[in-house]
């Protein structure tokens, strides 16, 4: 079988299957529209630890525990975990997964890093080279502010343009498929490249993201022969208001038109007016809080069959920043069947 359909997308073979997924929120993204959807919420930004920091990686161990939990196995289970984070050298997730004992590919793809750890570890399992594998990611809203842009307690006014960074984690499992025929199956990937249009501002990640979501939904339909309407819905990843307005556009002089089905994770997981967001969320659990929780349990129960998922990043750092670099954008987008 020729599972390459292009230059960026590649059909598995046996299509990976999303045995179970954890997902841990913190309390604003507990209050938001899809708060039930999670497995649990907390009451403390900090989680009963002395730093965000701390807390991010305890927002990590919770997510893999609750997603080994609800597929009834065990670390040793599991042959490979894949994950990332925001932070310095992924750190993050690497303190969050230290105590777990699994072999581990360290990741940072930015706010891509929920499809881009889900891509790998399919490549994995339809590779024959695991039967298990655990993708996950987190952000946290204190932390990421005091990294990339200032410290909470400098005070400073968000412009409009400006996102809310997602607190949580998220872990799904994904396993064989096999003969199966039940489940929710990754059919294939889209693999993005790097897109930079010279934004500089990092408070409008969604314009700098934006051109690079929408090359990477260009190619998918390109490469596959498909259409939007060929999907339930069809998902970005945090983009928010300015971000998703740029992707309609530059898709839509494609010739591909999104308005019927075409939805941003950072304006599912928050009600803009009332929690006050601004242009919506971001970070690396916007998209995999999303997906790990609401999407993949309307997929679960076949509210929805088809879904074309596609996490944005912006591949940037505080020193390039500084230093006067743009921000490179990348998009990484998965075929997801139930």
């Amino acid at each position: 079988m020729n599972k390459r359909k292009g230059r960026q997308t590649v059909f598995f073979e046996v299509p990976p299957i999303i045995r179970a997924t954890g997902t841990v929120a913190g309390k604003k993204e507990g209050e938001g529209p899809i708060g039930k959807c999670f497995d649990f919420v907390t009451d403390d930004a900090l989680f009963n630890e002395k730093t965000w920091e701390k807390a991010e990686s305890k927002f990590v161990k919770t997510a893999v525990s609750a997603a080994i939990k609800n597929a009834n196995l065990e670390p040793e289970d599991i042959d490979y975990l894949l994950g990332g984070d925001l932070i310095n050298q992924c750190t993050g997730t690497t303190y969050g997964i230290r105590d777990f004992a699994i072999p581990y590919f360290g990741l940072y793809g930015a706010c891509s890093t929920m499809a881009l750890s889900l891509s790998l570890a399919s490549i994995c399992i339809d590779g024959g080279f695991a039967k298990r594998c655990a993708a996950v990611t987190s952000s946290h809203f204190c932390s990421a502010e005091k990294q990339f842009r200032f410290p909470l307690e400098y005070g400073g006014q968000r412009p409009p343009s400006a996102q809310w960074t997602v607190t949580g984690s998220a872990c799904a499992i994904l396993e064989q498929g096999g003969t199966l025929k039940e489940g929710v199956k990754i059919e294939g990937i889209t693999t993005g490249k790097i897109i930079d249009k010279g934004i500089t501002d990092a408070n409008s990640m969604g314009a700098a993201m934006a051109p690079a979501a929408a090359d990477t939904l260009i190619t998918h339909f390109k490469e596959t022969g498909r259409k939007p309407s060929d999907y339930d819905i069809i998902l970005s990843g945090d983009l928010g208001k300015v971000g998703k307005s740029i992707v309609i556009d530059m898709v839509g002089e494609a010739g591909y038109d999104l308005s019927q089905n075409y939805n941003d994770c950072g304006l599912i997981i928050f009600d803009g007016e009332s929690q006050d967001t601004h242009s919506g969320g971001s970070g690396c659990a916007c998209a995999g809080l999303t997906f790990c929780g609401y999407i993949y349990k309307l997929l679960k129960e076949k509210n929805i069959e088809n879904v074309l998922f596609m996490a944005t990043g912006a591949l940037q750092s505080t020193l390039a920043i500084q230093q006067g670099e743009s921000i490179p954008g990348i998009a990484h987008a998965l075929s997801i069947h139930a």
